[in-house]
Parts: structure tokens; C-alpha cells; sequence
């Protein structure tokens, strides 16, 4: 496979800093999610048990003792951000880069309803090809404007510092396909990420490694986006 797109290939190593940790979070439960409707970029906020879940996560990740945080600016996403926030006393950068995938026609579809209407679109995603869903953004697009601001954010961190990043499932496994150097057609393999949990990227010698996914909780659904 080619690391021609790994943005962040020899960040270790050429850098003089290593150990740095990436915790890409994905937001809590939303109403759309248990619809099974999907959200892209449309701001959805939490559920109460979807802040309750960031609640949980919060927890656990604070134990991380992160540097850093930075957030989609959508509603669920920054919802959740702000309970690793209160229980950090970290600030919470937010950026627009960091929203889902814009899949325009698709975007309040049921997944059945996508698959009604968008059949053979919907195949060939799955399969791995390059696909404007609903005639939105490729997945290569969004993993062009947020992988770069997860590595900005990365770079800002000191020897073994640990930066939580709070996004979506689609944005978050093309970032992570991006940072580790995978083929666009592979990012399928990573499988996606259940509301509130979380991927870890350690940084080596030569560059990013995933050393977690989809961890924080027992097996449960994946409701989302990237499903």
C-alpha cells in the first residue's frame, strides 16, 4: 500500500519528539442516530443519554491526563467535548474541518431510505470506490481538511503529550486511514466507532500506529454515518 498520502509519515523521528498520543473520540448518542438516519453535517444535538455517555467517557479519558482538546464545532460533538472540558478544566478548541462528511441528498435519509434511492451509489461506497454520497464530499476531501488540523493540533504537543480530538465516525476513520498512510480504497477495513468511543494513534519512528479502536465500552451497535 502506498504512504504517499500519509500526511503524517516521519512525524516522530524527524521532529526530535515522540510518544505522543491522538484519542479520536466520536460524539454521544443523538436521535438520528437510533433512527438510523443519517446526519452529516447537519447539527444534531445529544439525547440525554448520549450526554450521559460522554459523561462515562469523560471519566475514563481524563485518566489520560490529555493536553489538549479540540472539537468539531457541530452541536454533538462540542456537547461532548464540554464534559471532558469540566472535568479536565482543559479549553476546547473547535474547528468546522472537523465536521462529518457533507453527503447532501443523503443527509435525513433513513439507512433504508438510502438504500431505496441510492442503491447502487451506496454499493459502490461500500465497495471502495470514490463516491460523492448524495453528491457531497469524497471521503478523500474530508480527510483532506481534517487530518491536517489533528496533526496542527498534534504538533502542538509537548514530548509524550496526548491530544483528544472530538469529531464523527466518518471524519474520524478517514482521518485515521490518512495518518497512518492507507490506501483511500482500505479505509473501509477500519470498522466504525459505537457513540462515545474512541481510537488511539501512538506516534513512532515512523509515524502514526493505531494502538486502539473503538475501545471505551462493551460491544455495542455501530449507529452512524459510516455504517
Amino acid at each position: 500500500m502506498s504512504a504517499s498520502t500519509t500526511t503524517g509519515a516521519g512525524t516522530g523521528a524527524d521532529r526530535g519528539t515522540s510518544d505522543r498520543k491522538i484519542v479520536l473520540w466520536r460524539h454521544g448518542q443523538t436521535a438520528w442516530n437510533l433512527e438510523r438516519r443519517f446526519q452529516g453535517s447537519t447539527d444534531i444535538e445529544l439525547t440525554a443519554t448520549g450526554v450521559a455517555q460522554a459523561r462515562r467517557a469523560a471519566r475514563l479519558l481524563a485518566s489520560l491526563k490529555p493536553d489538549a482538546i479540540v472539537a468539531s464545532d457541530l452541536r454533538r460533538a462540542s456537547a461532548t467535548a464540554a464534559e471532558l472540558a469540566s472535568v479536565t478544566g482543559l479549553p476546547v478548541a473547535h474547528d468546522a474541518a472537523l465536521r462529518e462528511t457533507y453527503a447532501g441528498e443523503w443527509q435525513g435519509l433513513t439507512h433504508d431510505e438510502i438504500l431505496g434511492k441510492y442503491g447502487e451509489q451506496y454499493a459502490a461506497w461500500k465497495r471502495g470506490e470514490p463516491v460523492r454520497r448524495g453528491g457531497g464530499e469524497l471521503e478523500t476531501e474530508v480527510a483532506d481538511r481534517a487530518a491536517p488540523v489533528v496533526l496542527e493540533h498534534a504538533d502542538r504537543l509537548p514530548e509524550g503529550g496526548t491530544l483528544v480530538v472530538v469529531s464523527h465516525g466518518g471524519t474520524i476513520r478517514t482521518t485515521i486511514g490518512r495518518l497512518l498512510g492507507l490506501e483511500a480504497h482500505y479505509w473501509e477495513g477500519l470498522g466504525g466507532l459505537s457513540n462515545c468511543c474512541w481510537s488511539v494513534l501512538g506516534e513512532g519512528a515512523r509515524g502514526w500506529r493505531l494502538m486502539e479502536h473503538n475501545a471505551g465500552t462493551l460491544p455495542e451497535p455501530v449507529l452512524g454515518d459510516d455504517d
